[in-house]
């Protein structure tokens, strides 16, 4: 039995949570879907064991802890470094990604303005995590 993916959305803004929740469940309606409003914020909530996410979605600015400092929290535990972490950022510098990169993130998408956009992207990474 396929167990269920977990995506985790840390991002600071409300109306992305909503489109992020929208695409996915266009995606795929059996994903579970958990948001942190900030990196603070996800850290203490991956404290719990039963969080255990397939792939965590990361902005990068954020109040209190911004995406790039919490990214090098989550590779400093040796409990949360296995899971993708994935950059979602309205910038679309090379250089922040290039910058993530080196820090550990596997990928970086620059947040789409149409939700079918989101939804095709969310799409590769359910494809990716059931191969």
């Amino acid at each position: 039995m396929q167990k269920t993916l977990t995506f985790f959305l840390v991002d600071d803004d409300e109306d992305d949570h909503e489109l992020f929740q929208i695409a996915l469940e266009a995606a795929d309606p059996t994903i579970q879907y958990v948001t942190a409003m900030n990196g603070q914020e996800a850290l203490d909530m991956l404290q719990d064991p039963d969080l255990v996410p397939d792939y965590i979605f990361l902005d990068l600015n954020m109040p209190l802890m911004g995406g790039r400092e919490c990214l090098t929290e989550l590779k400093k535990n040796p409990e949360l470094k296995s899971i993708p972490v994935v950059i979602f950022s309205t910038s679309s510098d090379p250089k922040d990604k290039e910058e993530t990169q080196l820090l550990g993130a596997v990928d970086f998408i620059t947040k789409p303005s149409k939700i079918y956009e989101l939804t095709a992207l969310l799409n590769t990474f359910i494809v990716n995590q059931h191969h």
